[in-house]
Parts: C-alpha cells; sequence; structure tokens
C-alpha cells in the first residue's frame, strides 16, 4: 500500500464533519485509500446491482446499516435521491460516519451541494505524486516517467501504461461523459480531447480552440468544464491579476497525467518524446500537475499561478506555499544554461521573492545554488517531500 499524503486531511475531515466526500479522477485510489484508513468500516458500492436496488427500494433500510459503525458507500451518485435522505441521517450521526465517493464527480458534487451543504467535507484525490512513489519512482529518466504517468494501476499494479492510458480514455468517454452529457458525435469528443492536448502548456484561447474543434465557444466551454469536473484538466490562473495591469488575462491548460497527455498526443514510447514538438509542454506539464498534487493532497485549496506580461516576460509557475512565495521555471533539457535564471531574476526582484525561493526544475540530475535561484534534477523534484 502506497501511503497517500490526503490520508491525513481526510481523517482531519472526518473529525469535524458527518459526511465526507472524496472526489478525483476515475481509478486514483479514493475506495482503496478509504478502506485502508476504515477498515472496520461497513463498504457498499451501488456499482452492484443488488446493492443499488436495496439502495433504490429501501433507502431508509439501506442507510440504518450504517448508524452503528459508520458506512464507506461508494459510487453514491448512482442514485441522488440518496442525498436527500442522507440529510436527515447526517444531522443525528457523530463525525465521520458517512465517507463517500464516485467516479463520476460532477454528479456526486452536485448532490451534496443541493442536499449536504454544510454537513460534508470535500477532498479531492488526484493521482500519485512523486513524493508518494519514493524509492518506487524507478524511473530511469524524466520522459519515462512523463510517459508512464502515475495512476496507481501503472506504477503499483504494473499495468502497461500505453493500455491503461487507452482504456482509460475509451471508458471515459464512451461511460462517464453519457452520464452526464447527452454527446450526439463521439468522434467530435475525442477530437476534442486532442485538440485540449495539444494546447498543454499555452495560453487557453476558446474562440480558435472552438474554430478548430468545428464547435461553437458554449460547446466549448460546456466540454472543457466537464473535463475539469471529470479532473483530466486544469485551468491556471495568471498570478494576481491587479499586481500588475501588463499581465495577460487568459488561463494556461494543463492535464492531472501526463501518461493520458501522452496517449492523447500519440506519444507511443518514452523514446518518442526526446525530439517531440510537444517534448518542452509535456515537461512542463509534469512540473505543473506536481506542485498542483502536492497543495490538492494537503487537503487545501490550491494556490497556484503563471506569470506572463505583454512583453513576453513568463515565469512558468507562482506558487504560494503558505511560507511566502516560490518561482518555478521548467526546462526539459538536461544541460543547463544562464539564461534560465533571467525571467526568474526579473519576476523575483519585482515580486520581492527571494533567491532560494526560485528554482528552474530541469531534465537532468545535478542541482545547484546560484546567486539568483536554484536548479532541481527532475528526480529530486518529485521525489523530494518539501522544498
Amino acid at each position: 500500500m502506497i501511503v497517500r499524503q490526503l490520508g491525513a486531511a481526510l481523517e482531519h475531515s472526518a473529525r469535524h464533519y458527518p459526511v465526507v466526500c472524496l472526489t478525483g479522477p476515475r481509478q486514483s485510489g479514493k475506495t482503496t485509500l478509504l478502506k485502508y484508513l476504515y477498515p472496520e468500516r461497513s463498504y457498499v458500492s451501488l456499482e452492484d446491482p443488488d446493492t443499488l436496488e436495496f439502495c433504490i427500494t429501501d433507502t431508509r433500510g439501506f442507510l440504518n446499516r450504517g448508524l452503528e459503525g459508520g458506512m464507506i458507500i461508494d459510487e453514491a451518485h448512482r442514485h441522488p435521491p440518496l442525498f436527500n435522505y442522507l440529510q436527515g441521517y447526517a444531522d443525528r450521526s457523530p463525525p465521520g460516519t458517512w465517507l463517500l465517493s464516485g467516479s463520476n464527480n460532477f454528479l456526486l458534487l452536485q448532490s451534496v451541494s443541493q442536499s449536504l451543504s454544510g454537513r460534508a467535507g470535500i477532498l479531492h484525490l488526484l493521482p500519485l505524486s512523486g513524493s508518494e512513489l519514493g524509492a518506487a519512482l524507478e524511473d530511469p529518466d524524466w520522459e519515462t516517467a512523463a510517459f508512464r504517468g502515475f495512476f496507481p494501476r501503472v506504477r503499483a499494479e504494473g499495468m502497461p501504461p500505453e493500455l491503461f492510458a487507452k482504456d482509460y480514455l475509451a471508458t471515459y468517454a464512451e461511460r462517464d461523459v453519457r452520464l452526464v452529457r447527452n454527446i450526439q458525435s463521439l468522434p467530435d469528443f475525442q477530437r476534442f480531447l486532442k485538440l485540449c492536448a495539444g494546447r498543454a502548456g499555452q495560453l487557453l484561447n476558446l474562440a480558435s480552440l472552438a474554430q478548430d474543434a468545428g464547435l461553437s465557444v458554449n460547446t466549448v466551454k460546456d466540454w472543457l468544464g466537464l473535463l475539469e469536473a471529470s479532473f483530466l484538466v486544469f485551468q491556471l490562473k495568471p498570478w494576481n491579476e491587479s499586481f500588475n495591469k501588463r499581465l495577460v488575462k487568459s488561463p494556461k491548460l494543463y492535464w492531472h497525467d501526463t501518461g493520458l497527455l501522452c496517449r492523447l498526443l500519440d506519444i507511443r514510447s518514452p523514446a518518442d518524446l526526446q525530439f517531440h514538438p510537444y517534448r518542452g509542454a509535456v515537461f512542463e506539464n509534469l512540473v505543473v500537475a506536481e506542485r498542483m498534487k502536492r497543495q490538492v493532497h494537503g487537503g487545501e485549496e490550491a494556490r497556484l499561478g503563471f506569470w506572463r506580461e505583454s512583453n513576453g516576460l513568463e515565469v512558468d509557475l507562482v506558487e504560494d506555499s503558505g511560507r511566502g512565495l516560490i518561482l518555478w521555471e521548467a526546462k526539459a533539457g538536461q544541460t543547463l544554461a544562464s539564461d534560465y535564471f533571467r525571467s526568474l531574476q526579473m519576476v523575483g526582484d519585482l515580486c520581492g521573492v527571494a533567491p532560494e525561493r526560485r528554482f528552474v526544475c530541469y531534465g537532468g540530475e545535478e542541482g545547484q545554488t546560484r546567486s539568483v535561484g536554484q536548479t532541481i534534477g527532475w528526480r529530486d523534484f518529485l521525489e523530494k517531500t518539501e522544498l
């Protein structure tokens, strides 16, 4: 069992809320984590037809089973009226009685917000982080790490990453999406996924994306929201727009898992990444997604952004660590160059960020301390728990 960083935040939430809702992408390890932390709890899944029928025909009898020892309810969104009943049960239950999870985050969160507002703690479990893997991170280079991705079935169970990504995306498009949206043309949606992959690490231009996809801007907004609710992608906002009027206003688009990103970019092996036109974008995505996981798995709302001025001055990632700002630049190459620090120095001086809080994460292994910042190799970046 790989120890998940989110476990501490989940247990803390369960000490204060009668209901805890654990969301995240499909197969990120939600059920495994709940069973590991609460092995004595009764576990039920509404994916099971008999259990679902019991829940539908006798909802009170179903919930009464959890009154004494608590209950883990997986795929809870499959019977939305359950949440109306659970509202009354939550009001007379001690903290941590009801632990909910599900693979369709949109429907699950919608039901929680409508019926359990103020009664439920909500946490998100993303794919594994490098620090959670620790010594199990045996990839020879960052290209292999990015290609494999960080889902538990690949990392802990040894499933071939190309097979996992293919089946994951097919299941997502053919099953999960249709539970939420009546998308008539799966080929259109699959093309949309690929177009979003091609924009990883880029400023998001909805009009351009809509034109390339042959869709309306409203449809693109709707489908993009669906990808975000499913924890496939996330938008990184410009850092503190009021700080400098020259900062761009558009967000940048990233994927939560680089393994899925590589699949959608038709990258078939780690070797393909060595000369691929999206090599730099994949590495940048790896860096940004890793810092996102570190904050989300701490049970906090992510405090991340990027710096980009209209004159071209840019820093890939601005992170509020809770102890001040950290600036990050991501460079896929294995050889360090002095100009890697140019933007870090200019933005760092402007924002008052000390040199020891400015990092260049690069595709090599050697770490260095310089007068304007520090370099950190990709492996240390992934494995270190604190930076």
